[in-house]
């Protein structure tokens, strides 16, 4: 049920927190590359006044600057904490099983490492078991894992590759390898190139044999950082 605003929960978040409209901006910028928009003071200004609610670009934005719920951004009667949702398309798969030494992931599904690959498959019973050691003290909810499908990124990545990503919305530098989600259900790791500030990210290849690809304009509203690779486990044939 849906009891209040956007307006009104901004204002509520504000003042339990003690924040100020340019503090919230500041905390969006690290995300804005990630989900491909931007949140100016003109935009802010006008959520915490009322007289515009945010789309589902923005809300998700402030969700993760915030680190509070969309739905309950929205004003729905629901849990402030964004871990008590599962809108997240990873929620159905089944979580990794953790013991003392290692922690059992279900691999769920494909990633290219070239272009135009659906992004998550259903599960298929696959798993790979990583040492927690090499969670680096991390939390095994903070990862998972996919099989990588092409040789884009040959040699660094080759085919039935499976490869521990850590979920993050955004990247750490240009350049950084990313899992990305692009046209809204299309997924590949490559490289990725942007210049902060300016509404393009470029996907490059490793394998020189494949050309890059630019995400610019509306292509990039519907682009998604997943999350970026923190271990390679690859099966060698003796």
């Amino acid at each position: 049920m849906k009891s209040e605003n956007t307006s009104v929960r901004l204002k509520r978040i504000m003042n339990m927190r003690g924040l100020k409209q340019v503090d919230i901006l500041n905390l969006a910028k690290p995300y804005c590359l990630g989900l491909g928009t931007k949140l100016n003071k003109n935009d802010l200004s006008q959520y915490v006044s009322g007289k515009v609610e945010p789309g589902s670009s923005k809300l998700t934005l402030l969700g993760l600057a915030l680190g509070v719920s969309e739905a309950w951004l929205m004003g729905y009667d629901v849990p402030i904490s964004r871990e008590a949702e599962t809108k997240d398309n990873l929620s159905k798969f089944p979580p990794p099983t953790v013991t003392d030494d290692y922690a059992t992931f279900p691999v769920i599904g494909e990633i290219a490492a070239g272009y135009d690959s659906i992004a998550l498959e259903s599960w298929e019973g696959d798993t790979a078991d990583i040492p927690v050691s090499l969670l680096k003290g991390r939390s095994p909810d903070d990862y998972f894992v996919l099989r990588v499908k092409g040789d884009s990124m040959y040699p660094m990545y080759m085919e039935n590759d499976k490869v521990l990503i850590l979920k993050q919305p955004t990247l750490d530098y240009s350049g950084q390898v990313g899992a990305v989600l692009y046209d809204g259900e299309l997924a590949t790791l490559k490289k990725v190139e942007f210049v902060m500030g300016e509404d393009w990210m470029r996907l490059i290849a490793i394998n020189p044999s494949v050309p890059p690809k630019k995400i610019e304009g509306a292509e990039l509203e519907r682009c998604k950082i997943m999350g970026i690779p923190k271990l390679l486990i690859r099966d060698i044939e003796v």
